[in-house]
């Protein structure tokens, strides 16, 4: 009898790399991208260093420093590109938003229109350390994404107030023709921008639990699955909720959001293409029947089908789209440079509606590319986020938030753009606007938490002595 002996040993698993050192490091440039765009508009404007500069600096620097200290210390694993990116576009929001505050024309517009001139960067400064506050709170106290699952239908509740108030007597602000806004004291408040982020979590809690339903056909037409009639009700009630709020609010935009979200997050659980066949039909009916008899969106039908018109022109009152399109024909490949534009032509929403203007006259094809490019990886990094999640529902919800954030680049640059009509959403944090950047902060918060529990390794199994070495014994 002859034998031999196996050894194994148990190998605990490798922890991943949090990569928090590489946030660190990418986190250096996008303080220092800005700050010398910052400085370039100076010299380009006054032939001098702007007076603000080394505040502007060391403001934006703190708020990265510390949300980058919350996201070491509670959430390591997370997404080292999240932070980054939304600091970059952050800061040269900033950088933008105060080169339009030197227009003179703008000055002379808003003393004629308000009585008074007041900047609007040292604001979105502001807001932007309300965001970042928000932010922290979100990785302080959101220690696991999936306890949002239990709050589901109260989420669905929230929502649907958040996009109510508006439309109560003494507290909705009606402001260039869109009910979008509240007022609580001297701030105006876009409730939907929180929406978005709190419906989210209802669509992903309540697909996780009826995607098998909604996933079921029950025939086929044409190489699609036809949902049965019954299934249909969840997307009709969504389809129904964003026509109410195109023609109770007059938001084009937000409509197009959440419906949109629903459908991207309703083709992700079930992977029937018929959805998407479905909400790009009802979307479209949707829209062509408000169009047709709500005059503000009429309107912005009009000034998109013929911007140059001198008639529509003279009927819509605005010469906006015409002046955004201008700018980005006059900006060229390169564009004319950082504070030698003429985009405050457009005039009031040239901060905000139509900032992007701003960088495709001042930094053209190349610049506005790059901007696009910077919103894409947020979105990327998201869609991985899903895709790391190790639940069901954290995949939806990252893919939600992820696709709510880029159907509000799309509506918005497509607007502005000529593509589509015009929204009067804002661009993500590179417009001016509390409520956005506020929002969009918690958003990338929601995401970090959701990426740091997918990235997180699991823990090493408790070692087994009788394990360690184990005898085969042969003939």
């Amino acid at each position: 009898m002859s034998s031999s002996t196996t050894h194994t040993s148990t190998i605990g698993a490798i922890g991943a790399p949090s990569r928090r050192n590489t946030e660190l490091a990418l986190l250096v440039f996008a303080v220092v991208i800005p700050l010398f765009a910052y400085m370039n508009v100076g010299l380009a404007i006054s032939g001098e260093l702007p007076p603000g500069m080394l505040g502007y600096g060391l403001g934006l620097g703190l708020l990265a420093g510390v949300a980058h200290l919350v996201v070491r210390k509670f959430a390591p694993y997370a997404d080292p590109l999240l932070l980054p990116l939304g600091t970059l576009l952050n800061g040269l929001g900033l950088v933008v938003i105060w080169r339009l505050d030197q227009s003179e024309r703008l000055q002379q517009l808003a003393k004629a229109s308000f009585g008074a001139f007041s900047p609007s960067a040292p604001k979105q400064l502001l807001y932007s350390a309300v965001g970042i506050a928000l932010f922290v709170i979100v990785m302080l106290f959101l220690k696991d994404h999936r306890v949002l699952q239990r709050y589901t239908y109260i989420s669905m509740v929230a929502a649907i107030g958040l996009l109510l108030l508006p439309l109560v007597p003494g507290l909705g602000k009606n402001i260039y023709g869109a009910k979008i806004w509240i007022q609580v004291g001297a701030f105006s408040i876009q409730p939907a921008e929180f929406a978005k982020i709190v419906i989210a979590v209802f669509f992903a809690g309540y697909l996780m639990v009826k995607r098998d339903a909604l996933a079921l056909a029950s025939r086929r037409f044409m190489g699609l699955y036809l949902p049965r009639g019954r299934d249909l009700g969840p997307i009709l009630a969504v389809w129904a909720m964003s026509i109410l709020i195109l023609v109770f609010e007059t938001d084009l935009g937000t409509s197009l959001l959440f419906f949109g979200m629903f459908v991207v997050m309703l083709y992700v659980a079930t992977e029937r293409t018929s959805w998407i066949v479905f909400g790009l039909l009802m979307s479209a009916v949707g829209a062509v029947t408000v169009a047709s008899f709500e005059p503000h969106v009429k309107v912005r039908v009009d000034a998109w089908l013929d911007p140059f018109n001198p008639d529509v022109i003279s009927a819509t009152g605005t010469d906006q789209i015409a002046q955004s399109l201008m700018a980005f024909g006059s900006g060229g490949t390169l564009g004319s440079g950082l504070g030698q534009g003429h985009s405050d032509l457009i005039g009031f929403a040239a901060n905000s509606d139509f900032i992007l203007a701003t960088y495709g006259e001042e930094l053209g094809l190349a610049g506005v590319m790059a901007i696009l490019m910077l919103y894409g990886l947020i979105v990327e990094r998201g869609v991985r986020t899903a895709l790391a999640a190790r639940d069901p529902f954290g995949k939806l919800l990252a893919v939600g938030l992820s696709g709510a954030f880029a159907i509000q680049v799309f509506v918005v640059a497509g607007g502005v753009m000529g593509l589509i009509p015009l929204t009067g959403m804002t661009m993500p944090f590179i417009a001016y606007g509390g409520s956005s950047v506020i929002a969009n902060w918690a958003l990338i918060g929601v995401l970090l938490r959701i990426s740091d529990t997918a990235r997180r390794p699991a823990p090493s199994p408790a070692p087994n002595p009788d394990a360690e070495m184990t005898q085969v014994v042969r003939p």
